[in-house]
């Protein structure tokens, strides 16, 4: 059995020797055999982990990916791969809402609700079943800044137009990038005022952020289903 040593790997990984190390303090990769004078003895096992490791942190995150290298050291095959498939569909529904919002910007004659009267106000509830963004979210953009419907003079109630719609799915795309709030409230306001060159912009740009995290999933998942064939559970049947 081949053994390799700690700079090695952290060679073939650009990190770290002590990174290995704290990989191995949190548990995500099982402790090596040591040699007499107290080295570490890497194995193939030791070396899929670490580059499985790396490879996922990109698309899935740190928590993630632990807890999933976890499972993978208990045996839980199937309970790794139906988390992964989980964080993959979050992502699709990410892209799916990015692409609605970037087309609602660059048509804003698209019709918002399918198969029914067009309305120029709408209750919460209906923004909520419309957007798919709960109505306690759609209540605290409102009280960041980033919305401002009418009132209804008579009740009170919170009137909400296209626009608002467009606004609304727009935070809802940026909300999962690295935009913060300042940042959406300026590129929300452009909407308003039917400046949305910018805000086509930031969508599409949110676009290739997205395809990025699928590329570097599924790099990660090429990781994973080597590191359970180096472990032996990729067996069929």
């Amino acid at each position: 059995m081949r053994y390799y040593k700690p700079i090695e790997i952290a060679r073939e990984l650009h990190i770290s020797t002590s990174a290995l190390r704290h990989y191995e303090s949190w548990g995500v990769v099982p402790a090596p055999a040591r040699a007499k004078n107290g080295y570490r003895l890497y194995t193939s096992e030791h070396l899929a982990y670490f580059r499985c490791l790396r490879a996922m942190f990109p698309g899935f995150g740190v928590k993630l990916t632990c807890d999933v290298l976890r499972h993978i050291q208990n045996g839980e095959v199937d309970t790794a791969f139906w988390i992964v498939n989980k964080e993959q569909a979050n992502l699709q529904q990410e892209k799916v809402v990015a692409d609605q919002t970037l087309a609602l910007l660059q048509d804003p004659s698209l019709p918002l609700l399918k198969n029914k009267k067009k309305k120029n106000q709408l209750t919460i509830g209906e923004v909520s079943t419309l957007t798919d963004v709960p109505a306690s979210a759609i209540r605290h953009w409102e009280k960041e800044g980033l919305l401002s419907p009418e009132r209804d003079p008579e009740n009170g109630y919170r009137l909400f137009t296209p626009v608002h719609i467009r606004q609304i799915l727009l935070i809802r795309t940026l909300r999962r990038t690295v935009y913060f709030l300042e940042s959406m409230k300026e590129i929300v306001q452009a909407v308003e005022h039917q400046s949305i060159e910018q805000a086509k912009k930031v969508t599409e740009h949110a676009l290739l952020r997205i395809h990025e995290r699928n590329r570097q999933q599924y790099y990660g998942v090429h990781r994973l289903v080597q590191l359970c064939e180096e472990v032996g559970l990729m067996k069929q049947g």
